[in-house]
């Protein structure tokens, strides 16, 4: 019988289940369901983080996970879910992992925490859309992941002025901060970025400096590159431009797609990797225009839904 378990926070027993739903998900569509947001909260979970595990039994069927957003701009939680490839026929395991989900978020909104949820669902479909939507849910965001085959056929070329060199942590934190912030200040996950946010990141197993590019000009920092490798992919280590970002003073001189470059040729150079990759928001024109220009072509497409449930709310 299909029943769910509440978890605050999820117990190293639970996250070795978690992890198996992970698998076999992953093995099944060919790609991660959680997102590196929830294993780092389930790694040191804040005291707000939740977990809900859907059972028959003892066979695990779901997993969705919350946890308060670490940005400044737009306080919220955030949800992420897996659903055992053989239990997603007909929505039940999804609708009843929703179900406290909202709840739960209720009660946390009625103590004064954050009551909207972006719940982010990898390689959504539309039969999802109209299982969200039963509990409040509205899709607000597609966001692109785009690869590209490495190397490029192309080397940067960088404007007039500027040099680039590798991020030192202690010593760049507060300039690229700054310019982080400004370059997304309208972004509902990478705008306002604190102190403490980069420096969860920089501890992150994979962070690596080397490919961590910071273009600089007489006024000084004026973009940046930052790259991961996921070392964990079937065809070789897959390589990831994390976040790009170029100064507003500094946009229209072609900096944008000199630092998508030289991050790509570090990615291939430096780190062998045979693939390039990168999310973009699809209501992002400019960007799929740099990106399709370069070679990239569309991946898989992720959702955003956004809900703020109040303790009555029901589907």
């Amino acid at each position: 019988m299909l029943s769910t378990q509440v978890l605050r926070p999820p117990a190293p027993e639970a996250i070795e289940i978690i992890q198996g739903l992970e698998a076999a998900a992953s093995l099944a569509d060919g790609h991660e369901s959680l997102g590196s947001f929830t294993w780092r909260d389930l790694a040191a979970p804040s005291p707000e983080s939740i977990g809900i595990l859907a059972v028959d039994g003892d066979d695990p069927l779901g997993y969705v996970h919350l946890s308060p957003s670490d940005t400044l701009a737009d306080p919220h939680v955030v949800a992420a879910i897996v659903i055992h490839p053989e239990h997603r026929d007909g929505g039940a395991v999804a609708a009843a992992l929703l179900d406290p989900l909202v709840t739960e978020a209720a009660s946390e909104a009625a103590a004064g925490g954050p009551g909207r949820i972006v719940l982010w669902v990898n390689s959504a479909d539309d039969a999802f859309d109209t299982i969200t939507e039963k509990f409040g849910f509205t899709r607000t965001r597609e966001q692109f992941q785009m690869r590209v085959p490495l190397p490029l056929a192309e080397s940067p070329v960088w404007p007039a002025g500027v040099t680039v060199r590798s991020f030192v942590p202690g010593v760049d934190d507060a300039d690229w901060l700054r310019v982080n912030n400004r370059a997304f200040q309208n972004h509902p996950d990478q705008g306002s970025w604190a102190e403490a946010t980069l420096q969860r990141r920089l501890v992150e197993p994979w962070f690596d400096p080397t490919g961590f590019l910071l273009a600089h000009d007489e006024n000084g920092l004026a973009g940046f590159c930052w790259t991961k490798v996921h070392d964990d992919e079937p065809d070789g280590p897959l390589g990831e431009i994390y976040v790009i970002g170029v100064d507003p003073d500094h946009q229209g001189i072609g900096l944008g797609r000199a630092l998508t470059v030289g991050g790509l040729e570090h990615l291939a150079r430096d780190r062998h990797c045979p693939i390039g990759m990168l999310y973009v928001d699809g209501a992002n024109p400019a960007g799929l225009r740099l990106y399709r220009a370069l070679g990239f072509e569309v991946h898989r497409i992720d959702r955003s839904y956004e809900a703020t449930p109040t303790p009555a709310a029901k589907p």
